[in-house]
């Protein structure tokens, strides 16, 4: 199986999963370069997988079913036209056409029914979890968004994961703020304007990178919350407390 990416609006994945002539499209939110890369490379869509109801997830769906009806996968606990198959924690979504299953994950937070897919040691997680950074809290609760990425952290070291925006070096600007002593994001910063220079996405990513880069997975750092303190003026009483001084730091940020 190959992961292929599609860019999409301004910053937005649209990600192809192919195996032979078949290929499964995650989070389309337009049509047309998802069309586009089926027609050039002979291909039949199997399948849609969907994260969560952002219009920039879903707007495809419609224009590609008309072309060809297909299964679509997407959060059981979200309003989303054309889901045939709602899904949510434990499901597992069988893609035989590709000879892979995916395994569902509840990941709330960004939305109150985003769900994440994993399988293949890769991780589509929509915008739950980015490089460097997480999603903004539209609907769910700091405490929401911080079990849903304890549940991402924990999974294999080697996961490579898709989210769909390309956000890292703005992600990584802010990490810097966190923990300007931190070598390992000093050096993602290098390598990341070194990708976006040659026009290559910074995504995906390996998991084990955002242990030590992420400022949302690194609640429990002193220097993490030392300077969440700092910025939000008060002492911070757990993890929870400093992720959300840190996602409130970096919505104006």
């Amino acid at each position: 199986m190959q992961i292929i990416p599609l860019p999409a609006f301004r910053d937005n994945y649209i990600w192809l999963l192919r195996a032979g002539a078949c290929a499964v499209a995650v989070d389309p939110g337009e049509a047309a370069p998802v069309l586009r890369y089926l027609a050039d490379e002979g291909l039949t869509l199997a399948a849609i997988l969907i994260t969560h109801h952002h219009p920039d997830h879903v707007g495809g769906v419609a224009e590609l079913l008309a072309q060809t009806p297909v299964p679509v996968y997407g959060p059981a606990h979200e309003a989303i036209a054309g889901i045939d198959h709602p899904v949510g924690e434990g499901d597992v979504v069988v893609l035989p056409e590709l000879k892979v299953e995916l395994r569902v994950l509840d990941i709330p937070g960004h939305t109150a029914g985003h769900v994440g897919y994993y399988g293949a040691a890769s991780l589509f997680c929509g915008d739950t979890l980015f490089a460097a950074g997480c999603g903004r809290l539209f609907e769910g609760t700091p405490a929401q968004m911080f079990a849903s990425l304890a549940k991402l952290a924990a999974l294999p070291g080697d996961t490579m994961v898709y989210c769909t925006h390309e956000y890292t070096l703005s992600n990584l600007a802010f990490a810097a703020a966190v923990e300007p002593d931190n070598g390992a994001i000093a050096e993602r910063i290098v390598a990341s304007q070194a990708l976006r220079a040659a026009n290559r996405p910074t995504v995906p990513f390996p998991l084990a990178g955002e242990m030590l880069t992420n400022p949302f997975l690194r609640t429990g750092e002193p220097a993490v919350i030392r300077q969440a303190e700092t910025r939000s003026g008060r002492s911070l009483i757990g993890p929870v407390d400093v992720f959300a001084a840190l996602r409130e730091w970096k919505n104006g940020f």
